[in-house]
C-alpha cells in the first residue's frame, strides 16, 4: 500500500462522541496505540476528565466542544484538527442519541434531533474532512452505525430511520469515492453494548428501559476499530448477536420483526414505572459518563453463548410454528 496512513506510527485521529460510552472507550484504545487525538463531544468537562486520562498513555489531546448536529461547528472541529495534526489521518463518526417510544407519542423535534444527530452528524463529519483527505490524497473514515443499521427497532422508529439512511449514505459515498484509493470508507456494525447509552435515552414509554442480552464490551468495539483503522475494508461485524440478528432479518424480515416486536411489548409491559425524559437529546446529562452502563458482563465474551443459543430456539421455534400454520391452513 505503500507510504500510507497505515504505515504511520503516530496518526492524527478525531472521535466525535468521545465523552461516553463507545467513545471513550475509542479513546482510551486510541491512546494506547500511541495515535494523536481530538476528541469532541457536547460535555467539555467529561473531554477535559477523559483527556488526562489519555495523556497517561503518552499521547497528545486536543479536546473541542461540539455538537455534530450543527454543520458550522463540525466545519470548526475539522479544521482545528487539521491544524493540530498536521493533517487528519483517520475521523470516527460515533456521536448518536437514542429515542424510545410510540412513533406518534414521542414530540417530532425528539425525533428531528435523532435524525440531525445521527444521521446529517456522520454527513456532517465527512462533508468537513474530505477536502482535507481529497488535498493530502488519503484518509479513513470510520462510521460506528450498530447493528441497527439493519436490524429495525420498533419504538424507536427515528433511531432506524437514521441507521438504515446512514447506510445508504455510505454506500452511495463509496461509490462515488472509487477514484480515490486511499481514502477509505468503513462502517462498523456492532451488537447491543453495555454504554451508559441507554440511561441517556429519550424516553417516552413511561417505563424504566435496559438493554435486551446479551450485551457486549465497548472495549471490544474500540478494539475492532483500532484494526479497522489499520486494515480498512468497507464493513465489519462486531459480535456474533450482530451477525445471527442481520442475517434472520435478511432471511426473515417479518417474522424478525414479530419476534421484536413481541419481546419489547412484553418487557414494557412488566417494567417499572417512570417519568417521561428527553434524555441527552438537547443536551449533555450530567451522569452515565463512563465506558460502560453496568448492564453487561465485560471481559465474558463466552457468557453470551447462553443467550445466542435461547434466542436462536426461540427464532427456530417460531419459525416453525408459522410455517406449520401457512403449510396447515
Amino acid at each position: 500500500m505503500g507510504c500510507t496512513i497505515m504505515m504511520k506510527e503516530k496518526r492524527t485521529v478525531v472521535i466525535t462522541g468521545a465523552s461516553s460510552g463507545a467513545g471513550r472507550a475509542l479513546a482510551t484504545v486510541f491512546a494506547q496505540n500511541g495515535d494523536k487525538l481530538v476528541i469532541s463531544s457536547r460535555n467539555m468537562d467529561e473531554l477535559t476528565s477523559l483527556a488526562t486520562e489519555c495523556e497517561l498513555f503518552g499521547t497528545e489531546v486536543l479536546t473541542v466542544e461540539a455538537d455534530v448536529s450543527d454543520y458550522k461547528q463540525v466545519i470548526n472541529l475539522a479544521a482545528a484538527a487539521d491544524n493540530f495534526g498536521p493533517g487528519i489521518d483517520i475521523w470516527i463518526n460515533n456521536a448518536g442519541v437514542l429515542a424510545i417510544g410510540e412513533f406518534d407519542v414521542t414530540p417530532m423535534e425528539v425525533s428531528e434531533q435523532v435524525l440531525r444527530t445521527n444521521l446529517l452528524g456522520y454527513m456532517n463529519g465527512a462533508h468537513a474532512v474530505l477536502p482535507y483527505f481529497k488535498k493530502q490524497g488519503s484518509g479513513i473514515i470510520i462510521n460506528n452505525i450498530s447493528i441497527g443499521g439493519f436490524l429495525p427497532v420498533p419504538y424507536g422508529v427515528a433511531y432506524s430511520a437514521s441507521k438504515f439512511g446512514l447506510r445508504g449514505f455510505s454506500a452511495a459515498l463509496k461509490t462515488e469515492l472509487s477514484r480515490y484509493p486511499n481514502i477509505y470508507i468503513c462502517d462498523a456494525f456492532p451488537a447491543f453494548l453495555d454504554t451508559p447509552g441507554i440511561q441517556h435515552a429519550a424516553n417516552y414509554t413511561g417505563k424504566s428501559l435496559k438493554p435486551a442480552p446479551p450485551v457486549y464490551d465497548p472495549m471490544r468495539v474500540a478494539i475492532s476499530i483500532l484494526k479497522l483503522s489499520k486494515q480498512p475494508k468497507p464493513q465489519t461485524m462486531i459480535g456474533s448477536t450482530s451477525i445471527l440478528l442481520r442475517l434472520s432479518y435478511a432471511i426473515f424480515p417479518a417474522i424478525t420483526r414479530g419476534i421484536t416486536g413481541v419481546v419489547i411489548r412484553s418487557y414494557l409491559k412488566n417494567a417499572p414505572d417512570i417519568e417521561k425524559t428527553n434524555g441527552n437529546i438537547f443536551s449533555p446529562l450530567p451522569f452515565g459518563n463512563a465506558i460502560h452502563g453496568g448492564w453487561g458482563m465485560p471481559g465474558r465474551p463466552k457468557a453470551h453463548r447462553k443467550y445466542l443459543a435461547g434466542g436462536l430456539l426461540l427464532f427456530l421455534g417460531t419459525v416453525l410454528l408459522t410455517v406449520k400454520k401457512f403449510t396447515t391452513a
